[in-house]
């Protein structure tokens, strides 16, 4: 079940991201010759409006192929026929719709069952957030620069940002109080200011309130994927902290289970904010600036805009070749990392 729930989740993802690409190319008048879910060999296909639609053998990726994609033709309705402008709406397209797909998801979770507000559940004694006077109730608003729209904020915050003074804002009786708190370490040699904000206490917020909060809940994951990044980059993370398609099976597989005991509604939710969860994921990790992703496509294309003139089609041919690779190998070892953990 959690194969066919994971397959599923992947599909609608993948799909979406690989439909904006396609609405925006139809749009600005590139023809597709292609517009496919799954990989290799086609199972089912249809022609219509010049376009072929397959599903193919292979249960996860997709594509949305557009004329002279990857060379330098200039044929009517060539990808590089279109104007500049035009590309980079096209090449942005996917990664945006995959941030719209969350915030429709978003609106499901939001709407049955509210946002989760962050109050202060439970201040602990001879903690930090103790000794500068918080108190349980209090609603935080704010931490450094950041503003706090959701309780999970307030515990990633502290997570990305070990060791770290803070001046929080926090509602109480309708007054702002700001405080300064510099954290200490606990048993484990975590650094925490001895609060807790809790995803469990929720509170609906009408109409205006879901759509709000579905921004923000996509605000959030994106945020998140952005500082789990950051720490690759600066080596608080590994390569064998990052999951792979088998690893997110696994944890999907995890989740249902766990669910189930609570009924078929909390199994509905979990897997929507998986999916949500993947969703915005997709979306920052097309952005990259790295060959053969969305980014990296955007970063030819905005130096075309810069010098006005296009790079050698081969050349950036032969990068985003190198770039795909080099995403091939890490998939991989990912891959690896994800089947040593199940079953070693």
């Amino acid at each position: 079940m959690s194969i066919i729930i994971a397959l599923l989740i992947f599909s609608l993802i993948v799909l979406f991201h690989e439909f904006g690409h396609f609405l925006l190319a139809k749009k600005n008048g590139i023809t597709v010759v292609e517009f496919s879910l799954g990989m290799g060999p086609r199972l089912l296909s249809f022609d219509k409006g010049g376009t072929k639609y397959s599903w193919k053998l292979l249960p996860f990726g997709g594509s949305c192929m557009m004329l002279g994609e990857d060379e330098g033709t200039m044929e009517p309705g060539a990808f590089a026929a279109a104007s500049v402008w035009a590309r980079i709406s096209v090449i942005a397209a996917g990664p945006v719709f995959n941030f719209i797909l969350a915030f429709v998801l978003s609106l499901f979770i939001i709407g049955s069952i509210g946002y989760d507000k962050p109050v202060i559940l439970q201040v602990s004694d001879g903690y930090p957030a103790a000794e500068a006077g918080l108190k349980e109730g209090d609603i935080v608003k704010k931490i450094n620069h950041s503003n706090i729209h959701v309780a999970r904020e307030v515990t990633n915050y502290v997570t990305f940002h070990q060791k770290q003074s803070v001046t929080m804002t926090v509602e109480r009786d309708g007054k702002d109080i700001t405080v300064q708190m510099d954290p200490v370490a606990n048993e484990s040699g975590r650094y925490i200011f001895g609060i807790s904000c809790s995803s469990n206490y929720r509170e609906k917020c009408g109409i205006l309130g879901t759509l709000k909060y579905s921004a923000y809940e996509v605000k959030y994951w994106i945020q998140l994927t952005i500082e789990s990044i950051k720490m690759l980059f600066t080596g608080q993370a590994s390569i064998n902290d990052m999951s792979g398609p088998v690893g997110v099976v696994s944890y999907i597989g995890e989740t249902y289970q766990e669910s189930q005991s609570s009924g078929g509604f909390y199994v509905w939710l979990n897997m929507l904010n998986i999916s949500i969860l993947l969703t915005a994921n997709l979306g920052v990790m097309n952005l990259l600036p790295i060959p053969a992703l969305d980014g990296g496509r955007l970063v030819f294309l905005i130096i075309e805009l810069i010098r006005g003139k296009r790079i050698d089609p081969e050349k950036e041919g032969m990068v985003h070749f190198v770039g795909l690779m080099l995403l091939m190998l890490l998939m991989v070892v990912v891959m690896f990392n994800d089947v040593r953990k199940i079953f070693f």
